[in-house]
């Protein structure tokens, strides 16, 4: 009953805004965290940040902080990372996944496919 699906993934030039979606199981809303991370090749995986159903949020690579903004819209089911700023090194796959609670100590429990994010001029 868990499934996570994500899109919005683009080529861009470094400096530029993109927002990336991931829809939500309604089982997957109710009972876990959704957090974002990124896997880059040769790069080890890294979280980024958090969402919670009380709409706490919590940044898992407080590199980004202030970049990258985490929202989600239960209705629609769908939970958004805009990123602002986008440089070369944040070129990834990025995936959005479930956690049982926020935190960089917390395993990615199950996880969507990925959207391909490109940043180059």
């Amino acid at each position: 009953q868990v499934e996570l699906a994500e899109s919005g993934g683009a080529v861009l030039q470094p400096g530029g805004s993109l927002r990336l979606s991931c829809a939500v199981s309604r089982f997957a809303l109710d009972n876990y965290a959704i957090a974002w991370f990124r896997q880059a090749p040769e790069k080890q995986r890294e979280g980024i940040i958090c969402i919670e159903g009380n709409l706490w949020t919590r940044y898992l690579w407080e590199t980004e902080k202030g970049r990258f903004t985490i929202s989600r819209d239960d209705r629609a089911k769908t939970v958004y990372l805009q990123m602002n700023n986008l440089k070369p090194e944040d070129t990834a796959v990025y995936h959005c996944a479930t956690q049982n609670e926020c935190g960089d100590d917390q395993p990615f429990l199950s996880w969507g496919q990925g959207t391909q994010v490109t940043v180059s001029s």
